[in-house]
């Protein structure tokens, strides 16, 4: 079965939305998505760094990923606008990407995968790597979740609890760049902040609870998945972008039919 490319596409898509649905509701709470976008940004750096060492894909970009969450970390700890920090640590590794990039001939011609994805090219390794990462960033979450929700909605009431509110966004820094890391190679470094999110922003409309927004969230993320798998496969269109497409249509919908965000 693994042998048709449309089944490892959907299996892959389906393993990613398992880890962003329930990561990108944390996101849309916590009013994290430049952090993810930033994040996917640097990423690139990763890629070059991977092929310039020839070093396994998903290793240089987590170790990038990562290292960026820390740096976020350890700089807004010392007074530094999480915002300002991001734009720097973003655009520069980004730009440094592309200039190592020009060092690697061989990747020159495969960067535009890695900008908009290339969901249809994944391989069997692939799907270990993206199950793999979505089961960690499942289970990390569920355990952290009382946590994260409280110091979501309340960092004072965290703080009284017993909770560290920057531990928690560490945390969920870790799970992003995790996120990041397997997810570029599906739909590319442009696109994974819009597959975090707009699946939430979709669900939140709806949902009652912050268990019921991140199934949502899952279940609206696996319909984009099989929906823009089918149109690329009908229509002859790029899959990745198709997703999101589908994605920020149910969006639409969940604005029509419930009126609030």
């Amino acid at each position: 079965m693994l042998d048709d490319f449309m089944i490892r596409a959907l299996l892959a898509g389906l393993g990613l939305v398992l880890a962003t649905g329930t990561l990108g509701s944390i996101v849309v709470w916590r009013r994290m998505a430049y952090f993810g976008d930033s994040t996917a940004h640097a990423a690139i750096l990763g890629v070059a760094l991977s092929f310039a060492f020839a070093l396994p894909f998903y290793v240089g970009t987590l170790a990038v990923a990562v290292a960026m969450a820390l740096a976020v970390a350890w700089l807004s700890a010392r007074g530094q606008g999480v915002d300002t920090v991001l734009g720097v640590i973003s655009h520069s590794a980004l730009a440094a990407g592309l200039v190592a990039v020009s060092f690697v001939p061989s990747l020159r011609v495969n960067l535009e995968s890695y900008l908009f994805g290339d969901i249809l090219a994944v391989s069997r390794a692939d799907l270990i790597w993206i199950w793999s990462g979505a089961i960690l960033v499942l289970g990390l979450l569920i355990w952290r979740w009382q946590r994260v929700v409280t110091a979501s909605v309340n960092e004072e009431l965290a703080l009284a609890s017993g909770i560290s509110p920057e531990r928690e966004r560490l945390i969920l820094s870790l799970a992003l760049a995790i996120v990041v890391a397997i997810a570029i190679r599906i739909v590319g470094a442009l696109l994974i902040s819009a597959l975090l999110i707009i699946p939430a922003a979709a669900a939140r409309g709806f949902s009652r609870t912050p268990e019921q927004m991140a199934g949502s969230a899952t279940l609206i993320g696996a319909l984009a998945v099989i929906c823009g798998l089918w149109g690329s496969l009908t229509f002859d269109t790029p899959a990745g972008a198709s997703i999101v497409v589908i994605s920020a249509a149910f969006y639409a919908l969940s604005l029509v039919f419930y009126g609030k965000e």
